[in-house]
Formats: C-alpha cells, sequence, structure tokens
C-alpha cells in the first residue's frame, strides 16, 4: 500500500501553535478589556461575502480589487463570491442589513482572519487577522480622535513605545475632484518619470501614484499638487479638531500629505500607526473616516470611522521589543500510578477544576502510566506549582497528597479526596 503523501497548509496560511497562540490570547484578551471600556461591542461577520461588496465598497480600481482577493463562483447557484480582504465593508454591510443604526450611532469591533493573495513576507500572508474597531453615525472630530487615542492606549497596554502617529486629510469629493484635475494634469506633464503602474492609474486612481515606493518617481512626486492645498474651511477646521484633541491628551502627530491609503472608501481624516522596526511592514494600524461608504452599499447617509490593526505585525512588534507576556501554567499536575484508580482521580480533579483550579492530568500510554520518577520529572517540566499524588494507600484512606514544586519545595499535606472544593485554595495561593 503506497503511503499517503504528506500534506502541507496553503503556502501563505500559518497554523498557530502552543506556544504561539498564548501570544495571541494575551492580544486578544488586552484588546477586549479595552473595548469594553471605551463601550465599542463586539460583532462577528461572515468570512464569505458577496464579491460586489468589496467591489463597490474598496473600489475597483483598487490593488486589493483588482490583485489580491480570493473570488470564486458558488457552484450551486453562480454567485460570485469572496474571501474577505478586510472587516470594514463587512461591518458596514451588517449595519445596512439589520438596521441597527435606527436608534442612534453605535461603536463596534471586530476580530478575525482576512485573506488576501500576495507574496508571504514577514508580516504579510495570505491569510491575515485584524482587529478593527468603527464607530458608525458620529460625524464630529471627537470620534476620529477617540478612536486614534484608544489604539494609543492599546499601544501602553502591549508596552508598545516604538511607534509614530501619521495624519492627513482627504477632503471631501467635490475638494478631492478639484485636486484630482490638478495632479492629472501634473502627472501628463511628467509622463517620461512615471513607471508602467503609475501611467496606468494616473487617470484611474491618481492618488495612489502618490503613495508609490518607486525611488525614480520620489522627486516628482514630492513637487506634485497636494490635496490639504485645496481644502475648504470645514475640512480644515474638522483636522483642527482632531490635532487639538491629540494635544490635549500628549500624543504626538505628523501630518503626511502623501498620507492617501489604499481603499477608496475614506474622506476626511485619515492616519496610520508606523514603526520602523518592521522593515517594509511597518505600518501596524491604520484607519479613517468613510463617510459614504454606508450609502455606497445600500444604506441610509450616515458618517463612519474606524481603524484596523494587522494582529501579526503587532504580534511581530512585540516579539521585537521583548515584552514579556505570561505563559498559562498549571497550578497542579496530578501523578496516578494505576490507570484503574482513574474513576476516582478524575471525579476530585473535576471537583478541583470546578473550584477553579488549574490541573495537568498524567495520562496513560500504551506502555502504561510510567515510573513515579518519569510522572514527577513531566509535573516539573509543565510549571506546575503543586503535585496531587494519587497513590493506593492514599486512595483507600480517601486522600491525596499534595506536595509543593516551587516555594516551599518538597513539603506536602494530605487532604480529603471528598472535600476537594474546600482545599482549592490552597492549590493556587502560591500559583
Amino acid at each position: 500500500m503506497t503511503k499517503p503523501e504528506k500534506l502541507s497548509a496553503v503556502k501563505g496560511m500559518n497554523d498557530i501553535l502552543p506556544g504561539q497562540s498564548e501570544r495571541w490570547q494575551w492580544l486578544e484578551a488586552q484588546v477586549r478589556d479595552l473595548m469594553d471600556g471605551y463601550a465599542y461591542r463586539n460583532v462577528r461577520t461572515p468570512i464569505v461575502e458577496h464579491t460586489q461588496l468589496f467591489v463597490r465598497g474598496i473600489g475597483e480600481v483598487t490593488d486589493i480589487v483588482e490583485k489580491e482577493m480570493y473570488s470564486f463562483e458558488d457552484k450551486l447557484n453562480g454567485e460570485r463570491l469572496t474571501l474577505r480582504p478586510e472587516g470594514t465593508a463587512s461591518l458596514v454591510r451588517a449595519t445596512v442589513e439589520h438596521n441597527l443604526l435606527y436608534d442612534g450611532g453605535k461603536r463596534m469591533w471586530y476580530i478575525g482572519p482576512m485573506f488576501r493573495h500576495e507574496r508571504p513576507q514577514r508580516g504579510r500572508y495570505r491569510q491575515f487577522h485584524q482587529i478593527g474597531a468603527e464607530a458608525l453615525g458620529f460625524a464630529g472630530p471627537d470620534v476620529d480622535a477617540e478612536l486614534i487615542l484608544l489604539a494609543v492606549a492599546l499601544w501602553k497596554r502591549l508596552g508598545l513605545s516604538q511607534w509614530r502617529l501619521e495624519i492627513n486629510s482627504l477632503g471631501q469629493p467635490a475638494e478631492r475632484q478639484a485636486h484630482r484635475t490638478a495632479l492629472i494634469a501634473y502627472l501628463e506633464q511628467h509622463q517620461d518619470v512615471l513607471d508602467e503602474e503609475a501611467k496606468r492609474r494616473m487617470y484611474s486612481n491618481p492618488l495612489r501614484v502618490l503613495d508609490t515606493k518607486n525611488p525614480a518617481m520620489q522627486a516628482m512626486v514630492n513637487a506634485a499638487p497636494k490635496l490639504i492645498d485645496y481644502l475648504g474651511e470645514a475640512s480644515l477646521a474638522h483636522l483642527r479638531g482632531v490635532q487639538a484633541i491629540l494635544d490635549a491628551n500628549g500624543v504626538p502627530w505628523t501630518l503626511n500629505p502623501r498620507l492617501v491609503r489604499g481603499l477608496d472608501y475614506y474622506n476626511l481624516t485619515v492616519f496610520e500607526f508606523v514603526t520602523d522596526l518592521l522593515g517594509a511592514q511597518g505600518t501596524i494600524c491604520a484607519g479613517g473616516r468613510y463617510d459614504y461608504l454606508i450609502e455606497q452599499i445600500g444604506g441610509k447617509p450616515a458618517p463612519a470611522v474606524g481603524w484596523a490593526l494587522g494582529v501579526e505585525r503587532v504580534l511581530e512588534l512585540v516579539k521585537e521589543l521583548g515584552t514579556d507576556i505570561p505563559t498559562p501554567q498549571p497550578d497542579a499536575y496530578a501523578i496516578v500510578p494505576d490507570a484503574g484508580a482513574m474513576p476516582q482521580v478524575l471525579t476530585t480533579l473535576t471537583a478541583l477544576r470546578e473550584a477553579g483550579v488549574r490541573v495537568q492530568m498524567h495520562a496513560a500510554t500504551e506502555q502504561g502510566m510510567g515510573s513515579m520518577k518519569s510522572q514527577f520529572k513531566k509535573a516539573d517540566a509543565s510549571g506546575a506549582h503543586f503535585a496531587l499524588i494519587f497513590g493506593g494507600d492514599e486512595l483507600a484512606r480517601g486522600e491525596v497528597t499534595v506536595k509543593a514544586l516551587r516555594d516551599g519545595q518538597g513539603a506536602q499535606t494530605t487532604q480529603p479526596l471528598a472535600a476537594a472544593a474546600d482545599w482549592a485554595h490552597h492549590l493556587q495561593s502560591r500559583a
């Protein structure tokens, strides 16, 4: 019989294994607690959406829609479907579909996997994970600033300090149109400098030309018409409102007139948190205001603003800075010399676990339970503070021996099996 071929994960779609997953759980716990403190409520959307949602929401001539989406035809009904490449469009779709703004604005957050067909590299994968915070139904700069402060509060919790905040304003559609006309005219005068990608985008999405990384185009781009020079007083006042709140809270920021973001739905405030510690993938969190997206997706016009962070990139930064992340360890390890005692042992362990004690049980193998010496080695390696020894003599007396493995090493007591919940606190006292 031929041995089956060993199967591997799809390139760029990674397993998160024990030893890694604890870091993810730690980050997720910090986010959940922080979102509760800011009164943001969790929402969960499907991984698969209609392709048209992203074409209409993100923009037909964006890199995401043109090159990166995982799209396919449903074999049952011929619908065009897509694995979600980002979370905002899905959240807005859910808001519109379920009429969530009927009684006023909503603050929501999401977490989950996204999918883009990219060349995998550090911090940039085909399946990646985002955490996003979105405030829908609020028009003022105060909520833009609140969301930025929410991200800053998260960095403090995670022990991250080596970042900078870049902000800009994309203004309103009429202002962008005036700038677009001037920008196209400018680019037409410098076609000899443009690379093929810029020439392709010059008429369809000229703002994205300004975001080029091509060194040969930098001087030309730096001299291009700046959108901020085309903003009216209302747009400038909105930007100043955000800046004033950041200043009052001691949050440093830099105005970056070339910051345009890669999605078409933004207007007014846009921002990025950037670090120099992760090479080319330096953006760890980004977002902005998208006052027209709800209407584009079929809802009644309503303002909105939000951000998303890349979980993999944030965890890379946490690792780079050597932030100490607690690793969960059991309070106690159950040593069981005789497999026949398992009914009694598991009854006791269930009572301890229900009382809040984290217990790891030694399990039998095909060779049996193993020697006491080998079980003690595993108990010590587990990081547990106590060993619970379910020996034959102890069980005959209805007891278990509790031996300290860390503080007060070697000290031991006996405890009654029938009253496990009463002495459970003893196992947590030094954990």
